[in-house]
């Protein structure tokens, strides 16, 4: 990897996005990390992305010296348009179209879109996202074939040469648990078990083995999941 290699995150806050945050930390020299408030229900996210980020800047000195600067861009508008269940209070089910109701269309592909132009003026080539196809919850915008369509489209309509990276894409949440030791060891893990947030109801309260939620939305059950089948395994590395 060239010294000069620049790179923002997708970073949500999120078990995903925090383990890709480390990854990119690793792997490239200088690392930014994106945000986007679209008026989600578990807005939450934004405050412990800030929380996310200063400890891993404290507990990885190796990283500290590569985290840019995090950017928040405003997306409440384009929110509003899907009227899901992730920007509006309503049961989460599948809807007629076979989907989950917490899928808003088209949010990969305009957060990779504005993270594309917040890159050219950052001069960074690489757009880091936890888009997985693995362990997901049906959403047709984690693909990777979706993406490599969309990296296509805005090389071409930037004149640019960016490559989108997802490092879970063929990762359970399994399998992300032990990418996370792979990277930062236990301490990593901790981290993430305490200060990431994936809980779709925004549920802060109780500290369990897997983190805080609420133990049945969509986003609980997966992490949930894949927690409990990592540690039956003896919580393993990831060999990479």
């Amino acid at each position: 990897m060239s010294q000069a290699s620049r790179a923002i995150v997708l970073f949500s806050g999120g078990q995903d996005s925090s383990v890709c945050l480390a990854w990119a930390l690793e792997r490239h020299d200088h690392v930014e990390t994106v945000g986007f408030d679209y008026g989600q229900r578990h807005a939450v996210e934004m405050a412990q992305r800030q929380v996310v980020r200063a400890a891993i800047a404290q507990r990885f000195p190796r990283w500290a010296a590569k985290l840019g600067e995090d950017h928040v861009l405003d997306l409440t508008g384009f929110g509003a348009v899907g009227e899901t269940a992730m920007t509006t209070e309503r049961a989460f089910e599948i809807t007629e179209k076979g989907l989950p109701n917490t899928f808003v269309p088209g949010r990969n592909l305009v957060f990779l879109t504005y993270a594309a132009a917040l890159a050219d003026r950052r001069k960074a080539r690489f757009l880091v996202g936890g888009m997985c196809e693995t362990d997901f919850s049906g959403y047709p915008d984690c693909r990777r074939d979706t993406l490599d369509a969309l990296q296509t489209a805005l090389n071409m309509g930037m004149a640019q040469d960016f490559v989108i990276e997802t490092p879970l894409m063929k990762l359970t949440k399994a399998e992300t648990w032990a990418l996370s030791k792979t990277l930062g060891g236990e301490a990593l893990v901790d981290l993430i078990v305490a200060d990431s947030h994936t809980c779709y109801r925004g549920e802060r309260g109780e500290l369990h083995d897997w983190g805080h939620g609420c133990g049945d939305c969509p986003a609980c059950e997966l992490r949930i999941k894949g927690w409990n089948e990592w540690v039956a395994a003896g919580r393993p590395e990831l060999v990479l």
